[in-house]
């Protein structure tokens, strides 16, 4: 019945007009066509192809809701915005419902639901009961272990949904028990119980080990359960260079034990004459203050997102400005032993840091925003901010130490911001919109011009500062 219905559907697809805000490229609408022809399958797109959008793409399209999105803790405020960008019910934003805690509680009306996978134990009885339309599982291999309260949750929502879409980067096909516990959430059974698809397509009853991967890749194809393109694949429908806006969550509780003197000496400002000799240091404190604030307090989750990368085989390099988030860098993503040229390192160590990244030893290189000039490292497929700076012309500076002449791939550029703090007026100085990129920052070094636009930028930062405070009183 599944190829029969393939064989029935076209090869691309566009969502009805009004449903959907996007443009996908080519290789998305076929995307979305194999989304409609099967109704529980995975999209294993690699990383930066747009799966988030082809997933909603499908809602839009098939109407599905109210939906479901099951994803990893630090992508939640993603999901939501997203949505609420691309979606369109009855001509307005979807409701979308974030569901909180362990303990389940009375749901509101909404079309969209959003939970990460660490409350879906709590909600493990009701789910199942909310009669779902679709259930989205984004970064899906987090169901490849069996065994565990949030595997046989996701099996019983997955079992009482009718559509059901899996996404992952980096599909598992080495480990027999990961794959078939990931693809029998989608399709109970499709590759026969374990025994059965132990003893066909691995080593022997019971073994682990998938004894030819490739093969198994292709019957999985074949039979409808999984797509999957590459960036080398759709090179072609790809610009050099894309820059992507992406919300990220933080830590409130630390951005506000951080915001403590940062709100004294707004208030220090306040009781200032507006010509008073001190005003000028006392703004550069407070702004700094805040921006160190916004980089701590997301950090943690920024480096979730960048361990995603890099277990999706990404290159990465990343950007921050302040040492203290360096240092929860180099804490958070040990297990990687990143590289870092920060301006404290010695000539050597710098060059070393280089040498390593380069020749392939490590793939993460964590860099600060301003010690960027002069580096090549073009090995990087992957180039995130985890902060920003005033400054177009030195975010334009630091991709260029990835996208170089002679680059063949596609870089990504990731801009992570966080919902409060100092990111959203950097956000909107640097003619930045969420998930999508206008392009306003000049590809150039920073001249005068840029160095006077980043002060004005910074200072119209400090009065919305000073009205916020004065709000909050």
């Amino acid at each position: 019945i599944r190829k029969e219905l393939a064989a029935r559907m076209p090869e691309r697809m566009t969502p009805p007009e009004g449903s959907f805000m996007g443009e996908l490229r080519p290789f998305q609408q076929e995307g979305l066509a194999f989304l409609m022809q099967h109704e529980r399958c995975l999209l294993a797109d690699e990383m930066g192809l747009g799966k988030t959008v082809q997933a909603l793409a499908c809602l839009a399209a098939t109407g599905d809701m109210p939906a479901l999105l099951v994803v990893p803790p630090h992508l939640v405020r993603n999901w939501e915005a997203e949505t609420k960008r691309f979606l369109r019910v009855d001509g307005g934003e979807p409701r979308v419902h974030v569901i909180r805690g362990l303990k389940p509680y009375d749901l509101p009306q909404a079309e969209v639901y959003i939970i990460h996978y660490l409350l879906l134990r709590g909600w493990k009885r009701i789910l199942p009961e909310m009669g779902f339309r679709a259930v989205v599982f984004d970064e899906i291999q987090e169901l490849r272990r069996a065994g565990t309260e949030k595997y046989s949750a996701a099996s019983l929502l997955a079992e009482k949904t009718e559509r059901v879409i899996g996404l992952s980067g980096t599909p598992i096909y080495n480990r027999g028990a990961e794959i078939w516990n990931v693809v029998n959430i989608l399709d109970f059974h499709c590759l026969g119980d374990w025994e059965s698809f132990t003893r066909e397509w691995c080593d022997g009853y019971g073994n682990h080990i998938v004894r030819d991967p490739a093969l198994l890749g292709a019957h999985l194809r074949r039979e409808g359960l999984i797509l999957r393109r590459t960036k080398r694949e759709v090179l072609s429908e790809l610009p050099p260079k894309r820059r992507l806006v992406q919300e990220i969550d933080s830590d409130d509780k630390v951005y506000r034990e951080l915001m403590k003197p940062v709100m004294e000496l707004l208030g220090s400002l306040k009781a200032l004459h507006p010509d008073a000799k001190e005003r000028a240091l006392l703004e550069e404190r407070a702004a700094a203050g805040e921006r160190q604030a916004t980089g701590v307090a997301k950090a943690p989750f920024v480096a979730a997102f960048v361990r995603a990368l890099l277990d999706s085989g990404e290159k990465v390099l990343l950007f921050a400005h302040h040492h203290a988030v360096m240092d929860i860098y180099k804490k958070e993503l040990a297990s990687y032993k990143p590289v870092f040229i920060t301006g404290r390192e010695t000539g050597a160590q710098k060059e070393q840091a280089v040498s390593r990244f380069m020749g392939g030893e490590r793939d993460l290189c964590v860099i600060s925003l301003r010690a960027a000039s002069g580096l090549n490292l073009q090995r990087a497929s992957c180039v995130v901010f985890g902060e920003l700076d005033w400054s177009p012309a030195v975010h334009s500076q630091a991709e260029d130490r990835a996208h170089r002449m002679g680059q063949q791939d596609s870089i990504l550029c990731y801009y992570l911001v966080a919902p409060q703090g100092s990111d959203r007026d950097m956000q909107d100085a640097l003619g930045l919109k969420v998930s999508q990129f206008v392009q306003l920052m000049g590809d150039r070094t920073p001249d005068m011009q840029d160095v006077q636009y980043a002060q004005g930028a910074a200072k119209k930062h400090i009065e919305r500062m000073l009205s916020r405070y004065e709000e909050g009183l």
